[in-house]
């Protein structure tokens, strides 16, 4: 099976109060959700890309803090193979979700959600709730979640 090359991309745990800022995860699907982020293009530092994408996702404005967690997932079938990394982020901004376009038309739905909210909801990675409302300031791992089909 040929292999493509291991896609590198960062995502944003954004906290409002007790709410954590939620994007439906492909275009025309609204019943998978996950944090707002994508791909790193090359020659930017992560945090440089994560604001891009966090504001053509959402249009909102942020500081990027510390990595909170590590994914990867992957399609065992096929070549995809995808490491996300997840920083901590604050507000740099209002929080107001104001009408927008994700200019890749790939982000349609933006919400900020409670743990109780998160937990009834289809949400990728399955490690997101516990990095978002955490027990602890550790570093999470989640290693090779296999992609939803």
């Amino acid at each position: 099976m040929s292999r493509a090359p291991v896609r590198l991309a960062v995502r944003a745990v954004l906290m409002h109060g007790t709410r954590l800022l939620l994007v439906n995860a492909y275009a025309g699907r609204d019943d998978l959700w996950c944090a707002p982020g994508g791909g790193a293009e090359p020659h930017q530092s992560l945090p440089d890309n994560l604001r891009r994408e966090v504001r053509e996702e959402t249009g909102l404005q942020i500081a990027v803090g510390a990595p909170c967690l590590v994914n990867e997932f992957h399609d065992p079938e096929g070549a995809f193979h995808q490491v996300d990394i997840y920083f901590r982020c604050t507000l740099a901004g209002p929080a107001e979700l104001r009408p927008w376009t994700d200019p890749e038309g790939i982000v349609s739905h933006r919400r900020w959600v409670t743990e109780a909210e998160a937990r009834a909801l289809r949400i990728k990675p399955d490690s997101l709730p516990a990095a978002a409302w955490p027990s602890g300031a550790q570093l999470l791992y989640d290693p090779l979640e296999p992609i939803l089909r």
